[in-house]
């Protein structure tokens, strides 16, 4: 077997990832001073209302003027409506969308029951798509306790154009800065909006605020809120201060696990390798304002135990290799293992790269940028095990641990001299 030399790219890679890692520092401190922030942070890491919505146009509204008490809801399969009272027995009618297939069926069920009902949609639109899939939308806004005031379901077309990204951030632009995320696939047209708070003043953007802005470029009651929560600024610095104590915790982990399995250098080289790829996928994400947001960080640690991995096998292999051939050099130990292993890494990281490649391609949103740091990070990876890892063994071995024989031998010769 061919022995190749990995061991002349060692410093030439070490000069080539500090470039790499300072283009990542001077991009923070460039998009900070830009007033964009180092990190395009996601929802989860800045204080203000996060509200998720869905752009449906109105189905029907519903009124209820009877006895007792009637509030409406709604399932994959079936709508409810619930009287309940001192005044009424307790009474729940189901009305099933294999049932009522059509709004028109629907509603005309749901005016038997005494509801009153106003119809915005065709008659004709389904209420499902024959597949198990609810067309239908309750939205969070509005009371789901009916009274004289209109509650309104909406309803997704299946043949619905796909809303922008752009056309959504446009229409919330009187509002100030506003953070959106594509949710699920296009044709389901849902998006996160995210609204940072002022806290110097307190002040903040209201629910209201928000779907009234929205319905002036879309429509009236063209939107459904499907969620709302605010995030406070102790979560948000809470969540942030738990990112890097759990990055922290994973690289002291494996340290004590890389110490107890192989040599002091070894662990020492394990972390600093998987340090790189968290600093190089960074550094992509600074460069490229992918949204660092909780998926972000499954990434990373998500590479995190794959280059670790793919480490403990090549230092396995270093091990084995050592006591086979004693009277070797480390350095031609060390590549020799390397070699040997260079076909089993290669294999293994393409194989896994097709399966993420695949999600990179048919996926959206988050899950997209999810796959394409994992593509980044599977290279940053083996790139680390063979030049950062192994090159540090290489480093310690030549410059640490024999430094005090190289010492002795040089005092020698001048002795003898």
């Amino acid at each position: 077997m061919k022995i190749i030399q990995f061991s002349r790219g060692f410093l030439p890679a070490v000069v080539v990832s500090l470039i790499l890692i300072l283009t990542g520092i001077g991009g923070y401190i460039y998009h900070t001073q830009k007033g964009e922030g180092g990190f395009n942070l996601g929802v989860d890491f800045q204080a203000g209302l996060i509200q998720e919505v869905q752009f449906a146009p109105p189905a029907f509204s519903v009124t209820y003027s009877g006895l007792g008490n009637a509030s409406i809801s709604l399932d994959q399969n079936n709508l409810y409506i619930v009287i309940s009272g001192s005044a009424v027995e307790g009474v729940t009618y189901t009305f099933s969308f294999d049932t009522y297939p059509t709004i028109g069926a629907l509603t005309s069920a749901l005016r038997e029951r005494g509801i009153g009902v106003s119809v915005m949609a065709p008659e004709s639109a389904a209420t499902s798509d024959g597949a198990g899939k609810r067309l239908l939308i309750q939205s969070a806004s509005g009371n789901p306790q009916l009274g004289q005031d209109p509650y309104v379901l909406h309803y997704l077309p299946p043949d619905a154009a796909p809303v922008s990204i752009d056309s959504v951030r446009s229409g919330l632009s009187p509002l100030g800065t506003v953070a959106v995320q594509v949710l699920g696939n296009p044709e389901e047209r849902r998006f996160m909006i995210r609204m940072q708070d002022n806290e110097l003043d307190g002040s903040g953007i209201s629910a209201e605020q928000i779907i009234a802005a929205l319905e002036n470029s879309f429509g009236k009651n063209s939107v459904a809120v499907t969620r709302a929560d605010y995030v406070g600024s102790r979560f948000s610095k809470s969540l942030t201060d738990q990112v890097g104590l759990l990055m922290g915790f994973t690289l002291l982990l494996i340290l004590c696990y890389a110490s107890i399995r192989f040599k002091p250098q070894f662990a020492i080289g394990a972390v600093l390798a998987i340090a790189h790829d968290a600093l190089i996928m960074a550094t992509f994400i600074i460069w490229t304002r992918m949204e660092f947001n909780t998926t972000t960080i499954a990434a990373i640690l998500t590479i995190l135990g794959y280059s670790i991995n793919d480490t403990i096998v090549i230092f396995d292999r270093i091990r084995e290799t050592r006591q086979i051939y004693r009277e070797e050099t480390f350095v031609r130990i060390l590549n020799r293992s390397l070699s040997e292993t260079l076909s089993r890494t290669i294999i293994t990281t393409i194989t896994t790269m097709l399966a993420v490649l695949s999600l990179f391609i048919f996926t959206t949103g988050s899950m997209k940028d999810f796959a394409l740091a994992l593509l980044v990070g599977m290279i940053s990876g083996v790139y680390s095990t063979i030049f950062i890892a192994s090159g540090f063994a290489y480093f310690w071995e030549n410059h640490i641990k024999n430094r005090p024989r190289i010492k002795a031998q040089a005092v020698s010769k001048v002795s003898a001299s």
